[in-house]
């Protein structure tokens, strides 16, 4: 949490390494809401397999036997980083990855996206002076980058239409949109929202807008903002790219929210609290964008101090997973009540040391764990009966490990 020295100067930002204090609670069930309503950089060769959605709850169809292209995040402004996007496969029945080079010519490429037709996949370039990189898949070739017109970008995701893409700059406590062309590159931005309001919560020094997705209805885009302990509801003009605050959800003061992942029903999301190390079961309205947030409750971790990082739902909605930075754990809860309960199940160790993302293979029955300080993404079977978790052997090693997104 914190902004700090910027990325480009060479330093780890205070938000890369985060600190605070931690604590819990127990599970709780929400009334239901409202149904929803109606540079140039080296190429590297393609390796043909069809890609899907990025790191989010969707699963593609099962692809075609033989190895899945895997595209590893990084920094590459510190000591031990990449070198750029890292490139990888991996065996989606064994989990089994192997390296095969890297793309460079996009810095601190901290967190990817893919192109929902999976032609062009998106990386922020997590810098003071903060832009988006677009790379067309199909030879590996850079695209080009937008300023995000804030500092540190450390979230990007493509609007389903596939005509935006929304980013969140986190020293700067902004949120940004860009149009992509039909062939995948980036226009100009069309429009950038900086939070103001509320005041920033308990020990932070400004607005730190950490995610920037799309809520089930694909009207409403949602800000999580750590720095204010607010998540932002915008409607987006999808001729214009323009943003319209329609509502403000807050969670408890000095919670610090970090990722919203939705329940494939629509009706509920789940909310991950970085600073005060806490989940949330919220109710979404999709008619209004309006989200409600629950009580807090237990992330799983044990008595040290952690920081929770993002939350997965398998596709079918019964299982939820919860990446656990310290305690180095994946929590698994069961998801009941129709998606408005969270059930804790326990949790399993991660195999490696502050896991930043995680995200499903594109069938869901691989879990990815990308381990910043380790410098290993782990691989997880993931059972469908009962969510269990089984590491498919070592983890691989990539440096500062930061996103993980296998299509």
């Amino acid at each position: 949490m914190g902004s700090g020295t910027g990325a480009a100067g060479g330093g780890w930002s205070r938000r890369r390494f985060v600190g605070a204090l931690g604590g819990a609670a127990a599970a709780t069930a929400l009334p239901s809401p409202a149904p929803p309503g109606s540079g140039p950089g080296r190429t590297v060769p393609a390796d043909g397999a069809a890609p899907s959605p990025g790191p989010s709850a969707r699963h593609a169809p099962p692809g075609p036997a033989g190895p899945r292209p895997l595209y590893l995040g990084t920094y590459t402004s510190v000591d031990g980083g990449g070198t750029g996007i890292g490139l990888a496969t991996y065996d989606s029945a064994s989990g089994a990855v192997t390296g095969t080079g890297t793309l460079t010519g996009v810095p601190d490429p901290s967190y990817l996206a893919v192109h929902p037709d999976g032609h062009t996949l998106y990386a922020v370039d997590e810098r003071d002076d903060g832009a988006v990189t677009a790379v067309r898949l199909a030879d590996r070739k850079v695209l080009g980058a937008r300023s995000t017109g804030g500092a540190g970008p450390c979230h990007l995701s493509v609007h389903p239409g596939g005509r935006w893409l929304l980013s969140a700059n986190y020293t700067s406590g902004s949120v940004a949109v860009h149009p992509i062309g039909d062939a995948g590159a980036l226009g100009e931005r069309t429009d950038t929202v900086t939070h103001s309001a509320p005041a920033p919560g308990p020990g932070q020094q400004g607005p730190h807008a950490h995610q920037f997705v799309t809520g089930p209805d694909g009207r409403h885009v949602l800000a999580v903002d750590l720095g204010t302990d607010t998540v932002y509801t915008y409607r987006l003009d999808e001729r214009r790219g323009t943003l319209t605050e329609v509502a403000q959800a807050h969670t408890r003061p000095g919670a610090g929210p970090r990722h919203l992942t939705f329940h494939p029903g629509g009706r509920y999301a789940y909310l991950a609290n970085e600073v005060d190390d806490t989940a949330a079961v919220c109710a979404y309205d999709a008619s209004t964008g309006r989200l409600t947030i629950g009580e807090p409750q237990s992330t799983g971790s044990g008595p040290g101090t952690n920081y929770p990082a993002q939350f997965l739902v398998t596709a079918d909605g019964s299982f939820a997973y919860l990446a656990n930075r310290g305690d180095n754990s994946l929590a698994r809860y069961a998801v009941e009540a129709d998606g408005a309960r969270l059930r804790l199940l326990g949790t399993v160790p991660v195999s490696g040391d502050f896991p930043r993302q995680i995200a499903f293979g594109a069938d869901g029955r691989l879990l990815f764990a990308a381990n910043q300080r380790s410098g290993t993404v782990s691989v997880f079977h993931v059972d469908a009966g009962s969510g269990g978790l089984r590491l498919a052997g070592e983890p691989f090693a990539s440096p500062v490990a930061v996103c993980a997104l296998p299509l």
